[in-house]
Formats: C-alpha cells, sequence, structure tokens
C-alpha cells in the first residue's frame, strides 16, 4: 500500500534527527493525525531511547472534548508516555481559530521550556499543507506565507518539526487502521463555517481526483517558494539595517530601493511584528503600509490586525504594538482600513446584495472627498436617515445598546468637513442612498 513508503520514509527521517540525548514535546489531540504521530514517536522512542512527552489542550468548545482528553491521558498511561494538558476556560478573540492557535502554542512552549525539549512536534500533513497554501493564496500573503508551512523550523532554543508533511491524509487513516490506533473524531472539523473545513471537503477532493499525489506537487511547490524567498531574503538582508533600525523606517533611504526590495523590507516589518502569525498579514495591509509611506501627509497612521498601529512623522515611519493603548484615531479612508475594534472597512469596487447598517451608499455629489474614519468627539451629531433634524452621536449609541466600553473605538465616517455621514453597523446618514437610488461610492463594514 502506498502509505506504507510514505510512513517509512517519516520512520527514517526521526531516526536520523533523534538520539538518547533527545527530548520530544509533540502535541496531540487525539485525532487520527496526532494519534499516528504519537504511536510512531513511541516505537521509535523504545529503540532510540530519548524522552518523549504527550502534549494536550482542551478547547472546551465540544461536550465531547473532556472525554477526549481523558482518552488521550489513558492510552499514554498504558505507553509509559508522559502526558501533560491544560484547558482554555474562555476566548476573547472575535477569531476563535486564531485565538486557539496562539493559546494553544503559548503552553506548547511552556511544557517545552519545563523539560527543556529539543523538539517541539505537531502532526501538520500534506492535505494541512495544501490547505494552508490555497487559502493563503486567495485571501493573500507574503511569499513565504504562500510556502505554507516547513518541516523544520528553528525557534532558538528548539526546533519546531512536522514529520509528517509529505504525508497525505488518507495515508495517515490507512496507517492507523493497520496498527490498530485508536483516535477520536473532531465533529467540528466537517461544518462548513470554518473557512478551512470548506477548502478540506470541497477543493481539495476535486484536486485529487485530477491527480492522485496531488499533495507531493503541493510539496515542491512549497519548497522551492521558500527556496526563492531565502535568496530575495539574503539580497533584503544587505539593506535591512540601513533602511529600518532601532524600530523606524527610513523613508528617503527606502524611496531609493528597487521596488521589489520595497515590497519585501514592509513584508519583513510586518513578518517581525507577527512573527509566525503569518495569517494576519495579506496583500492589503501592504498595500496600506505603502500608501502611508507615499503619502503627502508628513503626520498620519493606519492600524493593523491585532492593534498593530504604523505611524509616519516626517520622514519615518514607526511601528507601535499593542502596549500603547489605543483610545482614539483618525484616519483617511480610501480603499481599505483595519479598525483598533478588530473591524474593517472596504471601500466597494462592485455593489453588493446586502442593504443593512454594515454597508454605506453614497453619492460623491453630497459629500466633501476624501473621507475618513475616526472616533467620535464631544458634540458630534448625525442627521439620521428617517428622523427630522439631527441627533447626538451619544444618543445613537445609547438607544442601539452599544456597551460603554465599546464606545470610544466605535468609528464613525465624515466626509472632509467632518460631516457624519455614517455610524457603521449602527446608523445611516440621511445622504444615504437606496439601492434604487443614484449612488457611486458603496462601503462595507465586517
Amino acid at each position: 500500500m502506498k502509505w506504507v513508503n510514505s510512513v517509512e520514509k517519516v520512520y527514517n527521517y526521526l531516526t536520523t534527527l533523534l538520539d538518547p540525548s533527545s527530548t520530544v514535546v509533540v502535541g496531540v489531540s487525539g485525532g487520527p493525525d496526532s494519534m499516528a504521530l504519537l504511536y510512531i514517536l513511541v516505537t521509535l522512542a523504545k529503540k532510540k531511547s530519548f524522552s518523549l512527552i504527550c502534549c494536550h489542550v482542551n478547547h472546551n468548545v465540544r461536550k465531547e472534548s473532556e472525554k477526549e482528553k481523558v482518552f488521550l491521558e489513558n492510552w499514554c498511561n498504558e505507553h509509559g508516555v508522559l502526558f501533560e494538558s491544560m484547558k482554555i476556560e474562555h476566548y476573547s478573540d472575535d477569531n476563535f481559530h486564531n485565538e486557539a492557535r496562539n493559546i494553544r502554542y503559548r503552553y506548547f512552549e511552556e511544557i517545552v521550556t519545563k523539560y527543556q525539549a529539543n523538539y517541539l512536534m505537531t502532526a501538520h500533513h500534506g492535505d494541512d499543507l495544501m490547505e494552508t497554501i490555497l487559502m493563503r493564496l486567495v485571501r493573500g500573503s507574503t511569499l513565504r506565507g504562500y510556502a505554507g508551512f516547513k518541516r523544520e523550523v528553528d525557534k532558538g532554543s528548539y526546533f519546531l518539526v512536522r514529520p509528517l508533511i509529505s504525508v497525505s491524509k488518507q495515508e495517515l487513516l490507512d496507517y492507523d487502521e493497520k496498527m490498530g490506533i485508536p483516535y477520536v473524531i473532531d465533529s467540528s472539523n466537517h461544518k462548513d463555517k470554518y473557512t478551512r473545513n470548506r477548502y478540506r471537503k470541497y477543493v481539495l477532493p476535486f484536486l485529487k481526483q485530477e491527480n492522485p499525489n496531488v499533495n507531493e506537487k503541493f510539496l515542491k511547490f512549497s519548497l522551492m517558494l521558500e527556496e526563492y524567498a531565502d535568496f530575495i531574503d539574503r539580497q533584503v538582508d544587505r539593506v535591512f539595517t540601513s533602511v529600518y533600525h532601532d524600530g523606524y523606517l527610513d523613508i528617503p533611504v527606502f524611496l531609493t530601493l528597487d521596488s521589489l526590495l520595497q515590497s519585501r523590507v514592509l513584508y519583513r516589518i510586518l513578518e517581525e511584528v507577527y512573527q509566525d502569525d503569518l495569517n494576519s498579514v495579506n496583500d492589503r495591509h501592504i498595500q496600506l503600509f505603502n500608501q502611508l509611506i507615499f503619502s503627502r501627509k508628513k503626520n498620519a497612521y493606519i492600524m493593523l490586525p491585532n492593534h498593530v498601529k504604523i505611524v509616519k512623522v516626517y520622514n519615518q515611519v514607526k511601528v507601535v504594538l499593542d502596549g500603547e493603548e489605543i483610545n482614539h484615531y483618525e484616519m483617511e479612508l480610501i480603499d481599505y482600513a483595519v479598525l483598533p475594534n478588530g473591524k474593517h472597512l472596504e471601500v466597494m469596487r462592485h455593489d453588493i446584495s446586502e442593504n443593512g447598517n454594515d454597508v454605506c451608499r453614497l453619492n460623491s455629489c453630497d459629500v466633501v472627498l476624501p473621507l475618513y474614519v475616526r472616533t467620535r468627539r464631544y458634540g458630534d451629531k448625525m442627521a439620521v436617515k428617517g428622523l427630522s433634524g439631527t441627533k447626538k452621536l451619544k444618543d445613537i449609541f445609547i438607544n442601539s445598546k452599544v456597551p460603554m466600553e465599546e464606545r470610544e473605538l466605535w468609528p464613525v465616517v465624515v466626509d472632509a468637513t467632518g460631516k457624519i455621514v455614517w455610524v457603521p453597523g449602527i446608523k445611516k446618514s440621511k445622504i444615504n442612498k437606496q439601492k434604487n437610488e443614484s449612488y457611486d461610492i458603496i462601503i462595507k463594514y465586517y
């Protein structure tokens, strides 16, 4: 069977990598992929005599989660494997998967430190790599981001290793069946509301039908992009410290660079800020960064995901992390804006079907361009659609039951004269147009 050769390559790779002095922490959910990796490592540990710790995170979002933790702990006890686990008690981020991933890896690193491990291993496989590459191609990413993820990542004090990167999901299922490896099934993996699941259910089967070995092609593509990214990064290394130092980007020096290097310098800065969380960075953010640099304004800033603020002051640009509390802002609304409350405003290029308070339609004859998005100010009033006269923004927030802590950062869209044209997600002004009226500006809040 095809899985024999693939799994044998994993054994050979790990046999070469590990020795009796190695300490391995492996992240295990209890699913078929991670149980296959755990089984392989347990088998090798008996031969190579390295230390092995199974690390489990209970995401606490399904009723089966506690039973899955008990199942895995019992399996580890039966096979003499050290077991560590934690339970996520609550979530605060709008993006569940992003927050869960961050919590999970922070915990993994705690266990790596506790046992002074050389390696942290996860069960990401060939199908996972395909999904990641496809998702980033669709939403936009960096050159290295388009490569998906690597087999080995040097984390300084340890290596993050994904031994199954060359193995397909089906090969792992076949291996589990052949070796009698028990596992649990996460029912949320089949829900269409999650983006990755839609790729897994609808896109990958089509690609595999076209080429049963397509995961090998994606791995080759990934390795090629990594090679190209390494080459370009070497060119960036030569100029980076001259253009970006002490947290500041030197605009005059930046403007002397080739456009490709300019783009890569900006990516490098954001990669340093977001580190492994490249899902937070896409082409739109680079475009906003670039627009800020080339803007004629001497003092301006933009907001990026996770409360990252890019500030321009004359000939310099500084990245301010979320350690600085943001309680007010004002920025020009050109094409796209990431807001401090985690939401987005986008000027749509084509009309859309939505017609609620999350969409604003304007006729440019009724406003003075450009438009701006800012926080509320004392005495703000808006001529509300459907009402006579004006209404205080404070009363609009109260009537809409917006919590006090959210009002300070809530976006307010105004024209160049300061006239409020829209409070996204809450109320529209009188100048907002219906779909059967004449308009040439469409803005979406999401």
